[in-house]
């Protein structure tokens, strides 16, 4: 009879920490984005989050906590508890953020947990109206032999409007002035002058410039392939440049220690979201493209293969850590 009694027990406690395990989440999550309202960041996390909020009925608040380029954010997931119910929606300021500080606030990578890479944005290289060129050809054409003679513009240090000209201009070879500006407005007010020559934005930033301005013009895009947006622009590598390939891409962190179950199941269902018709609209317009390798470990890669490529680009172009 104790020997029954002790198989009741312990088989009714299977069923409880299976029952517990099943109940993720409990209660709202929290979706931190390090970057203000408005950037494809926060577009990715609010449609993602709204999905995964009627999946779990359970709210997804998402979280903007801009500043320091991305560092304020991604500190506060980095020293939240390892429990599932507070992640990031990152970019690429998260790699380089700390590259650029003496003292950074966190390791990014060993202080979280890859959960998936939701998106891809290709660059996009745009051009003054005043410039007489056709492409990306005739445009290193007439910087290369010029140095210092031309400039582009970014929306400050550090960014990916900062960093992708810098790839772009080491393969072709390029020296161009480096002109940071606060928003794109500005940027594209000074373009139409005359007075900023191009600028490798993403996608959703090109688009906005481009309908600002018809007088602008896109000439390629930096991503492996060509942009769904943008399906009559080559490629960096197809037009003779394969070392300036660059995108923006976006994906979902926890902070270290959360436990791979949590892990996995968030994993599971937000590949369910990506896989819906009208998430796949809603991305396509807003010029996201969908990757092949959606786990964990292939985002913990592409992270490091990431921090290690802008760790020596900085290091190249002589920014020095703050």
């Amino acid at each position: 009879m104790r020997t029954y009694l002790r198989a009741l027990c312990a088989c009714a406690a299977l069923l409880v920490a299976v029952a517990g395990a099943q109940q993720f989440p409990e209660r709202p999550i929290r979706m931190v984005v390090p970057l203000p309202p408005g950037t494809a960041s926060d577009f990715l996390a609010r449609t993602l989050g709204q999905r995964l909020a009627d999946i779990y009925k359970q709210q997804v608040v998402v979280d903007n906590r801009p500043g320091a380029g991305g560092l304020i954010g991604s500190t506060i997931v980095a020293k939240a508890s390892a429990d599932g119910y507070t992640l990031a929606m990152i970019a690429p300021p998260h790699v380089v953020g700390p590259l650029l500080q003496k003292e950074p606030p966190y390791r990014p990578l060993d202080d979280f947990a890859a959960v998936i890479e939701v998106a891809s944005l290709p660059n996009v290289i745009v051009i003054a109206p005043g410039l007489p060129v056709k492409n990306l050809q005739e445009l290193v054409a007439l910087i290369k032999p010029r140095p210092g003679a031309f400039n582009y513009a970014s929306v400050g240090f550090g960014t990916s409007s900062h960093l992708a000209p810098e790839i772009l201009n080491r393969a072709a070879g390029l020296k161009v002035v480096h002109v940071p500006f606060k928003v794109i407005p500005d940027v594209m007010t000074e373009m139409a002058a005359g007075r900023v020559h191009y600028t490798v934005f993403t996608a959703p930033a090109s688009l906005t410039m481009l309908r600002g301005d018809p007088k602008l013009r896109a000439i390629a895009v930096t991503s492996a392939r060509r942009s769904a947006t943008f399906p009559d622009l080559p490629t960096v590598a197809e037009a003779g440049f394969p070392d300036a390939q660059s995108d923006a891409w976006f994906g979902i962190v926890a902070p270290a220690g959360t436990p791979k179950k949590v892990i996995a199941q968030i994993n599971a269902e937000v590949i369910k979201v990506l896989r819906e018709a009208e998430t796949k609209e809603k991305f396509l317009r807003q010029g996201a493209e969908f990757v092949d390798d959606t786990t964990p470990d292939a985002f913990a890669r592409l992270m490091k293969t990431e921090y290690l490529r802008y760790q020596k680009l900085i290091k190249d172009v002589g920014i020095k850590p703050q």
